[in-house]
């Protein structure tokens, strides 16, 4: 049998697909795999190229073919769907998977480590806790004011409307309402004690991480945003430039061109980060005064808030992309230091 040069791995919950070709591009192996079988399976070829989409559990299987001598490369599945022939299945996605991983213009994916992928999961799940919270407190607004119960928005108005389910006078709910108050109101609490438990947690690992301090410098990047981009870009080099990254980030102005048009891409999560963090050193210069910032001062006076935060979370990205490129620590712009 000739040598496998290059392999199309589609990976699975159970089930996986390999589609392997030699040095002559002519298909050598087309199999299922069970998922207790591919390690053995690999352990016995020679090294050899493995593409896979990067998608659920890709990092981690990236991270034992390496352990095992191959050269792994992930891929964005939107990259990888255009090599697909007719009808879309495992075997033809295993096979476009092995055609993009020899394209010489393909782009990929750096593997994670386990540290940067749970550095994520505390993020995610955090972020998972804040959008229940939300949910939570919508809802108790909601059922109380069935009953003509309103109270003022923000965090007093929610415990003011908390003390009137606690308090078993109040005549104007019914029992029943009551108890499935206190109920949503039981698990508010609880939401908000796990979510500072978390908080916790990521002070903790940006403490631990020399980069994430470094990062913590720039106005606008806190220990959220700092920890979020360490654990989720494996390689910063990856990316040729700043503007790569900030457009991967996707803090780029929608794109209206003969192409078509782009919006809403990019990582959601690190560009509401980006934005939070360029709203900060806007709402600070308005109070202080932004005679330090003259670019900023331009932009303000030529611009509404939300568009001066968008450019400002891109000139961000910028920075916060090079020092970690470079390994350097944050400079202040020469107006500042004066």
């Amino acid at each position: 049998m000739q040598a496998i040069t290059t392999i199309g791995l589609d990976i699975a919950k159970s089930v996986f697909q390999v589609h392997g070709i030699g040095a002559d591009g002519q298909v050598v192996i087309r199999r299922q795999l069970k998922r207790r079988y591919v390690l053995a399976f690999f352990q016995k070829l020679p090294p050899c190229l493995v593409g896979i989409e990067a998608c659920a559990s890709s990092h981690h299987w990236s991270r034992e073919l390496k352990a095992l001598g191959h050269t792994v490369r992930l891929m964005p599945p939107a990259y990888v769907k255009p090599y697909v022939k007719r009808q879309k299945n495992d075997a033809a996605d295993a096979e476009a998977i092995c055609e993009a991983v020899s394209r010489a213009n393909m782009r990929f994916v750096a593997s994670k480590t386990p540290e940067q992928q749970s550095c994520l999961m505390l993020h995610r799940t955090r972020h998972l806790f804040i959008r229940q919270q939300t949910s939570m407190i919508n809802a108790i607004r909601a059922h109380l004011a069935e009953f003509g119960i309103v109270a003022p928005v923000g965090r007093k108005g929610v415990e003011e409307l908390l003390d009137v389910v606690a308090d078993s006078n109040d005549e104007r709910l019914p029992e029943v309402a009551r108890a499935c108050l206190v109920a949503l109101g039981a698990q508010l609490r609880s939401l908000k004690a796990q979510i500072l438990a978390f908080d916790r947690q990521i002070i903790a690992w940006h403490r631990s991480n020399t980069t994430s301090m470094r990062l913590d410098a720039i106005p606008g990047v806190g220990p959220a945003l700092s920890t979020a981009l360490v654990a989720s870009i494996a390689d910063p080099k990856a990316f040729r430039s700043g503007r790569n990254f900030s457009a991967w980030v996707g803090l780029v102005p929608k794109q209206h061109s003969s192409g078509g048009s782009i919006s809403k891409q990019g990582d959601r999560y690190l560009r509401s980060l980006f934005m939070a963090g360029a709203l900060a050193v806007i709402r600070y210069a308005k109070i202080h005064g932004t005679k330090h910032r003259p670019w900023l001062t331009a932009l303000l006076v030529r611009r509404p808030t939300k568009v001066a935060a968008i450019a400002l979370a891109n000139k961000i990205a910028r920075m916060a992309w090079a020092m970690m490129a470079k390994g350097e620590s944050y400079k202040e712009p020469v107006a500042l230091a004066a």
